[in-house]
């Protein structure tokens, strides 16, 4: 689905309703034949619901929690991805928001435990340690982008220390040996482990890590604006700049076309996420696809493979953080 979504120039999301033929999307007849296109051409087809009944106890949904609520597309793509796969065997998905409130989450999860669910997804906007939810023990549950501190719950979350290799490894590919990354907020796991991977990856490359190319951020673009233009008045400046978002390489462009230099055959950029809006900046901007929708599919795919058994060692599953080719970065 994400390579039907690249080719039709639209989001993960609106392929799964265009190929669903879901009731009340507002899509034009456009954006449906070039999504159908796209998916014809690339040989996509759609797994069906399942006939054959495959609950537990009965049961017809998985239940999702999502402990708040964001602006940000990342709980909607999880949950449209769980729901495909859920959909694919004769389940439904029945979820809420609790918006952080302990008494309302307590509720919620009395109410879902009422239910014959065949197990519980329970999501979080930002990857990070969450304690354990307080459901029945009898109900499977599953985390969805966080973890428990003693790992006893199994969850799913994306490889972050692999994406921000991966996306290092692009850029040296692409010749630089000078690349500035611009972090997000520091005592998060996402910005600290893509800084992890960036520093592999030079190590890999056998380059020595400068602390000068490293600059704080906070996801918005104001802090790639900002950061880009210390970077670029460095006395040895990058060819390359990895921000750890999309939102902050819009930024870094932002600086670097006032100052006259052209993206990528002066600076190449690096994002990470793959929003929407990636694929319409100028140049289009080469990114690290954040997979919120394979996650929710993941963590639906492990309650319905596991129904009626027990985990003795509850895994933790990541997910690849693959890179995806626009513009902003020279091919080889």
């Amino acid at each position: 689905m994400t390579d039907v979504a690249t080719a039709a120039g639209v989001s993960q999301t609106t392929v799964s309703l265009v190929l669903n033929d879901a009731e009340g999307a507002r899509l034009s007849d456009e954006t449906r034949e070039r999504v159908t296109t796209a998916a014809q051409t690339l040989g996509y087809r759609l797994m069906r619901r399942s006939s054959a009944a495959s609950s537990n106890r009965g049961a017809a949904a998985i239940g999702f929690v999502c402990n708040e609520i964001s602006t940000d597309p990342w709980c909607a793509l999880a949950m449209d991805g769980a729901r495909e796969k859920a959909w694919e065997h004769g389940l439904t998905i029945n979820a809420a928001v609790t918006r952080g409130d302990a008494e309302i989450e307590q509720a919620v999860f009395a109410q879902m435990a009422a239910q014959p669910l065949l197990g519980l997804i329970y999501c979080t906007i930002n990857t990070r340690r969450v304690d354990r939810p307080q459901l029945p023990r009898e109900i499977p549950i599953v985390l969805l982008n966080c973890y428990t501190a003693d790992r006893s719950l199994p969850s799913i979350v994306p490889s972050e220390i692999a994406g921000g290799h991966a996306a290092t490894r692009r850029l040296l590919r692409a010749g630089h040996r000078r690349i500035g990354f611009i972090m997000g907020e520091a005592l998060m796991d996402a910005s600290q482990d893509r800084l992890k991977g960036y520093r592999q990856a030079l190590a890999n490359a056998d380059l020595p890590f400068d602390p000068e190319l490293v600059r704080p951020g906070n996801w918005e673009p104001t802090a790639g604006y900002e950061q880009a233009l210390a970077l670029m008045k460095l006395p040895d400046r990058p060819s390359a700049i990895f921000c750890a978002n999309d939102l902050m390489a819009i930024g870094a462009m932002d600086a670097l076309r006032e100052m006259g230099l052209r993206i990528p055959d002066d600076v190449a950029i690096m994002g990470y996420d793959n929003r929407e809006m990636a694929q319409f900046t100028h140049p289009p901007l080469t990114t690290v696809l954040l997979p919120h929708f394979e996650m929710g599919a993941e963590a639906a795919n492990y309650l319905i493979e596991r129904s009626g058994r027990a985990d003795t060692r509850p895994p933790q599953i990541k997910i690849e953080c693959s890179i995806i080719e626009r513009a902003s970065i020279t091919r080889t």
